[in-house]
């Protein structure tokens, strides 16, 4: 098969390339995945270019969390009859070498996610990371019926994810973006309001037009950045969770956030529980078999130019990144 690997971490162009290997054999409770689209996400860079703070795990590595295609072979323990599926993967090269900028993936069989009838690889691909992210932003706390709810970067891959999952939970969302073509596609995803430039100083005042009484809930991007207008959006109790780190740590004003009882939370989606993987993979399945799920633009990529995949997503591309497989 055909793969995209690094041997050490640095840019990309550098220390990306694209291999031959043996097809790889799932073993007892995994499946084996023909991959036909494979998802890019900031994380994907971070881990290759060294920016992660951790040495690799392994001596050679393959790109890619998320990605889709069809189930062409199962180990011992699998039910056979999966054989054919169409699913989507997440977390596929999570403490494992192989991810989905490959041919084939291995990997366990509950991270094979069949995908309903009319939902195309390219959208099922976007899936993983930025929909699992963005759910356990949303319900870490529980529900969000009727709440009002604040999510910075809605043209991004999590942000979008968030309004619409949001909106879908019965929430009213407002959404923070920099620029009008960004908003249009925070509008299209379902937020009730958008802030365009969220650095200007009528922002806030703009968010508590919308909710007067401050945002229950804000999913945030950059906590450092939003930190000042978060703390004026939020109402007495609410809570921030934030889910990327910035280059710097942010310094927390503590009297302000204890002053109003607000709760700040961090995820990262790679650690959270199980149990939340399990109910966001099954709303998030729910989701799209209702048809209330929509994809981001797509700037496609071959697998040979794997290295100009990632310098997108490093250069914040607006869109979803992808690779299509050959």
């Amino acid at each position: 098969m055909q793969a995209a690997v690094y041997e050490r971490t640095g840019p990309a162009r550098e220390v990306l390339r694209v291999v031959e290997l043996p097809d790889p054999e799932p073993g007892p409770g995994e499946v084996r995945v023909r991959l036909r689209v494979s998802g890019v996400n900031p994380t994907d860079w971070r881990s290759r270019s060294g920016d992660t703070p951790r040495p690799m795990a392994f001596p050679r590595q393959t790109p890619g969390q998320d990605g889709a295609g069809e189930l062409d072979a199962v180990g011992a323990d699998v039910d056979a009859g999966r054989v054919g599926e169409r699913v989507w993967v997440f977390h596929a090269a999570f403490g494992r070498p192989t991810g989905t900028a490959a041919q084939y993936l291995v990997l366990p069989a509950d991270q094979a996610v069949p995908l309903p009838p009319g939902v195309d690889f390219q959208q099922a691909a976007g899936l993983g990371i930025p929909f699992m992210t963005a759910h356990r932003c949303l319900f870490a706390d529980g529900p969000i019926d009727g709440h009002d709810v604040l999510v910075a970067g809605g043209a991004g891959a999590v942000g979008n994810a968030a309004i619409q999952l949001a909106k879908r939970a019965g929430a009213r969302v407002i959404t923070t973006v920099s620029s009008p073509a960004k908003a249009e596609l925070a509008r299209q995803a379902g937020a009730d309001a958008v802030v365009v430039d969220y650095r200007r100083p009528e922002a806030a005042r703009e968010v508590r037009e919308f909710a007067p009484g401050g945002v229950q809930r804000i999913v945030e991007v950059a906590l450092g950045t939003n930190l000042a207008l978060d703390l004026e959006a939020l109402a007495p109790g609410g809570t921030i969770i934030t889910y990327a780190r910035e280059t710097a740590d942010p310094a927390l004003p503590v009297y302000p956030l204890m002053f109003n009882n607000l709760r700040l939370e961090f995820m990262l989606v790679y650690t959270a529980p199980p149990d939340a993987l399990r109910l966001a993979v099954h709303d998030i399945t729910k989701a799209l078999r209702a048809g209330d799920l929509r994809p981001l633009p797509s700037l496609h990529f071959p697998l040979a130019e794997i290295a100009a995949a990632h310098e997108a997503v490093e250069r914040g591309a607006v869109g979803k990144v992808v690779v299509d497989l050959p």
